[in-house]
């Protein structure tokens, strides 16, 4: 308790030295208020505003060093030149009016509790020390830190004890009494909720964004990774498996030895090479498709819709360059799309329309299969949400039992 006292006790003190500059700061704006009367004061308001800023700046300062996350909320600095330019930048913010309100609040409130905080202690020292040396003073300075009259020494014995426990009561009060304090702060000297949620979301998407351009960027370098090398070497071990058998075929031959262990070995370890190049081969596939970077989307939707065991037509626009994460994720969306439609819908055809209309990528797979598609069959559909939703992607499940059914995405993918 001792040392969140101590710390409480540090605070006020800090926030009294941030309250006597909003003192100053509310009485100069009485006095520019007054010469705004007679039309002085009006140039004076720019200048007061720079000022109230600068001490609001502090206090944030203040208010951050005690773990309060107070961030500066102004919508632009002081770019804007001229008088009716500045005026009109301030007006538009709504911190200015904030700050104001935060000046008001601090000049008074704060003050009040940060000079009872540093006072309270030497007054409590002063009246709990007075039997010691009451006696010595005349008469007329005979009374408490509160001037309140000592006549006699019982009077001061109380007003000793008095003291003792007022002090008790300041130290457990005087973290809610910091707090107290701080909280015009943290209330008005935050952006306005409006302006830090709209703040929060552009960080956000921008955030995700790069995270999905980098993550693309990392599957490209771990598919170019596995195809070069990886894939290479298995290669090789086949081929130097394959050799490995003609030599010891030839072997038998020569010397006449049957050499069926050996043989059974090679055969092993060549099909065991030859499975594993193959599925590394639909691993690298799955990772980054590599006729994305060959052909692009729309050649890539062609090889699928061309593969589709369902005769599958494809009605792509001119999609321009898009983001390397969107072509991956809507190429996806139609890979497994369409394996659903071979695999659970019984239909005779598909149909891919993909196109952009503005900032939006908008993919359709329809069939003319069963219907009754839905999230809960296993089919995939919620993998298909979670990459699209990853970019803040939308997509619409039309699916009644009898059919058609038919999957529509939007992901963004920039203007």
């Amino acid at each position: 308790m001792t040392r969140d006292a101590f710390e409480a006790l540090e605070r006020l003190a800090g926030g009294l030295g941030t309250a006597i500059l909003a003192s100053m700061v509310l009485s100069l704006w009485i006095l520019v208020a007054a010469a705004c009367l007679v039309g002085v004061g009006l140039l004076m308001i720019p200048p007061m505003l720079a000022l109230t800023r600068a001490v609001a700046d502090r206090e944030r300062g203040r208010l951050n060093r005690w773990g309060f996350e107070v961030v500066t909320p102004y919508l632009q600095q002081d770019t804007a030149t001229g008088w009716t330019a500045r005026m009109r930048a301030a007006r538009r913010d709504p911190a200015t009016f904030r700050d104001l309100r935060w000046v008001a609040a601090h000049a008074t409130l704060g003050l009040v509790l940060g000079v009872v905080a540093v006072l309270m202690p030497t007054m409590t020292l002063r009246d709990a020390s007075l039997p010691l040396w009451w006696g010595l003073l005349p008469p007329e300075n005979q009374i408490t830190s509160y001037d309140l009259p000592l006549t006699t020494y019982p009077a001061v014995l109380a007003a000793a004890l008095a003291a003792v426990v007022v002090q008790v009561i300041a130290v457990v009060l005087a973290s809610r009494m910091a707090r107290l304090q701080a909280l015009p702060g943290v209330r008005l000297l935050r952006p306005h909720p409006s302006i830090d949620l709209s703040r929060q979301v552009a960080r956000l998407t921008a955030t995700r964004a790069g995270a999905l351009q980098a993550h693309a960027a990392e599957l490209r370098r771990i598919e170019r990774a596995l195809h070069d090398g990886a894939q290479n070497r298995l290669v090789a071990v086949v081929v130097t498996v394959a050799v490995a058998k003609r030599a010891l075929a030839r072997e038998a031959a020569s010397t006449g030895l049957a050499l069926d262990g050996p043989r059974a070995a090679l055969d092993e370890a060549q099909g065991a090479a030859e499975q594993a190049v193959a599925e590394l081969r639909g691993v690298v596939r799955s990772i980054l498709p590599p006729i994305l970077e060959d052909r692009g989307l729309s050649g890539a939707l062609s090889a699928l819709a061309a593969g589709s065991a369902v005769p599958c037509a494809l009605a792509a626009d001119d999609l321009g360059q898009l983001p390397l994460s969107v072509e991956t994720t809507a190429y996806f969306v139609v890979a497994e799309a369409l394996t659903n439609v071979a695999k659970h819908s019984g239909a005779r055809k598909a149909l891919v329309e993909v196109r952009r209309d503005g900032g939006l990528l908008r993919v359709v797979v329809s069939d003319d299969g069963r219907g009754g598609a839905s999230e809960a069959g296993g089919t995939g559909l919620d993998g298909i949400r979670r990459r699209v939703e990853a970019h803040d992607g939308i997509i619409t499940l039309t699916s009644p039992l009898g059919g058609p059914t038919t999957i529509e995405v939007e992901l963004p993918c920039g203007s």
